[in-house]
């Protein structure tokens, strides 16, 4: 057949969708003008454009010149680029069929009348509200906070439950279109308009001047039950249940994440099931994208990403704080004591000596007896080491920008804007409160717009410090004093005083440089220059308000002699010539023998960071298990 063909598009194939590609099969049927149309409610509306996604789905459709003499084929392609369709945006979608997609306020877009048939949608249960002929249950599969609304028939909502896995079939309309009887005699489009227009504003609805609210859901024609919830259980065990889980049997059951407000410290008794919760989830979603933006950035800055052992010979901070490795044998699995890593800088500084600039996202471990809102049993700490460095600043700067990236690419994505775009918005009791644990959106955008400042954030010296908290020494309980660590009500006060600018309404972090030297690691290097009270190291502490510090680095001492010097003064064991250098230490100052240039890096808590970044209060509420003293659920 020659001449033009019309692609109608039957399937997306939503697990081959890679970076920009997306596979699309599609079949060439019958003779005229090409045009999208179909399924996928992303890609129905194609012919109009959508305001804040780029441009028109509309320039994909072109004339084919011939085709084979085949009245119909199947053909795989690829519709490449799609971040030019889609630029970043705070109403971005990706083409899959996904909640977020289906919530976008760019929905207003689309032609009032057009229904898209064969829509499909799995998730899960967050919530179902009973009519008298119907059945509107709230849907979430991860991709967003809020759920999708969807109308069941009563007849096949009954195997429905809050916390099920479902996958729905059905189709997307304006809500006064559909006129379908229900078992009860009314139409179900009648029941759900009365109901969605009580709530049409909080999904994103408008409403004009003496017209109604235009409300387009899902209509379900085909439920399946994918994973069943709240299974017969005995009343005993309900009870039990109930205890444990702070729920009422009667609206509960067996579900303990319930469409009401939960504590956080309730929630992390059920950690292996709070991520269902809309706050929780979205927070999550924030950390695999801060997750994504980091790692672009280190790979833009010629970094080399690498995985340094969990399982180490020696306690990089030196400060006893370790967890040792043990089986259930007497005997030594590993001939000597060895122990979970408290940082993975020594062997970063090894592999930065061959790759150049380097840098890892990883798992530690410290033995802390320390039960704050701000210690962790096991974390994630963001490493890097900068080959060929003479000087700190250098590392510092580095900090600022990766903080100030990282700050700039999550405001173009999805979940860091529902987190404030929801708090502004909210009419769910339930949320309101769940934000309420939340510092005040205001600290929130001092917070941020400090960490976007195109100026250099404080740079002030250990020294510097101590002369600003001691005429106010009567403020703490520990006094400031020259030669003893900066306690978190000393960096608090630092962060707010010194990094607070007015003019912008901004709270930027501040960096505090050269510490004592007896009080920092054995591996700083030395000031060229110390103050009259004492020697210095070329390091720094990041500090932020509320939280205190963020961030540490330093210069690292790459000279063998000044390093055996530095170990001695800190108590700990210099190997001999002899000994075994493949334990303890012995191999850290076997870098210094080969060709060790000047370098350094820095360590960042990655989950305070989070907890910095969205203003959680607990950084136990930032993490998906957390584990700290005392606590390790699941």
């Amino acid at each position: 057949m020659a001449g033009r063909c019309e692609r109608v598009i039957t399937k997306l194939q939503r697990r081959q969708v890679r970076d920009t590609t997306v596979h699309l099969d599609v079949r060439y049927d019958v003779p005229g003008p090409l045009t999208l149309a179909g399924y996928v409610p992303a890609l129905s509306p194609a012919l109009l454009p959508v305001p804040g996604v780029g441009p028109s789905l509309a320039a994909l459709t072109h004339p084919i010149a011939s085709h084979p003499g085949t009245s119909t084929c199947r053909q795989r392609h690829e519709v490449d680029s799609l971040a030019k369709i889609r630029e970043p945006s705070p109403h971005h979608t990706d083409f899959a069929l996904q909640a977020e997609m289906l919530l976008r306020k760019d929905l207003r877009a689309w032609h009032p009348e057009t229904n898209v048939p064969d829509v499909q949608l799995c998730g899960w249960v967050r919530s179902v509200r009973k009519s008298s002929g119907a059945r509107f249950v709230d849907i979430t599969d991860g991709s967003s906070m809020r759920p999708v609304q969807v109308v069941v028939d009563k007849a096949l909502a009954a195997d429905i439950r809050p916390g099920s896995a479902v996958c729905l079939q059905g189709r997307w309309h304006n809500a006064a279109d559909m006129k379908q009887p229900s078992a009860e005699g009314s139409s179900v489009s009648d029941i759900s308009s009365q109901h969605t227009q009580s709530v049409s504003g909080a999904d994103g609805m408008e409403q004009g001047a003496g017209r109604p609210p235009t409300i387009q859901e899902l209509q379900v024609d085909e439920v399946k039950v994918l994973g069943v919830s709240d299974p017969q259980v005995s009343l005993s065990q309900l009870i039990l249940i109930a205890i444990k889980w702070h729920a009422n049997i009667a609206s509960a059951k067996t579900y303990p994440i319930q469409n009401k407000y939960q504590t956080p410290e309730s929630l992390r008794y059920i950690s292996h099931l709070r991520s269902r919760t809309p706050l929780n989830s979205t927070l999550l979603r924030l950390r695999s994208d801060a997750t994504f933006i980091l790692t672009q950035f280190f790979f833009n800055q010629k970094f080399q990403q690498t995985h340094p052992p969990i399982i180490t010979s020696s306690d990089c901070e030196g400060a006893g704080e370790a967890f040792t490795v043990k089986t259930g044998s007497k005997a030594e699995f590993f001939r000597d004591p060895k122990y979970l890593t408290v940082s993975t800088q020594l062997h970063l500084e090894a592999l930065a000596q061959s790759l150049g600039d380097v840098w890892t996202l990883s798992p530690t471990f410290r033995a802390e007896q320390s039960d704050t809102s701000r210690h962790l049993s096991e974390f994630y700490m963001l490493e890097a080491e900068m080959s060929f460095v003479n000087d700190m600043n250098e590392v510092m700067d580095l900090v600022q920008s990766m903080l100030k990236n990282l700050a700039q690419g999550l405001k173009g994505l999805r979940a860091a804007n529902e987190l404030v775009q929801n708090r502004l918005d909210s009419r769910d009791p339930a949320e309101r409160l769940a934000f309420a644990d939340l510092v005040e959106q205001e600290e929130l955008d001092r917070r941020w717009t400090g960490l976007l400042s195109p100026s250099q954030w404080p740079r002030i010296t250990y020294t510097e410090a101590i002369e600003r908290l001691q005429p106010v020494a009567n403020q703490f309980e520990h006094k400031p004093i020259w030669g003893s660590g900066l306690q978190s009500e000393h960096e608090k006060y630092l962060a707010k005083e010194i990094g607070f600018d007015k003019t912008n309404n901004a709270y930027l972090p501040v960096f505090i440089t050269q510490y004592p030297r007896e009080i920092k690691a054995f591996y700083m290097l030395r000031s060229a220059s110390s103050p009259p009270q004492g020697e210095t190291v070329e390091c720094f502490d990041l500090l932020v308000p509320s939280l205190g510090e963020l961030a540490g680095g330093s210069m690292r001492e790459h000279r063998l002699s000044e390093l055996e010097d530095n170990m001695k003064l800190h108590g700990l064991e210099v190997p001999g010539k002899r000994q075994d250098r493949s334990s303890g230490l012995g191999w850290y100052l076997d870098l210094r023998r080969w060709g060790c240039p000047p370098h350094g890096g820095f360590g960042l808590g990655f989950d305070r960071l989070l907890s910095y970044l969205t203003g959680v209060a607990n950084v136990r509420d930032v993490v998906p298990f957390p584990r700290h003293y005392q606590r390790c659920d699941c």
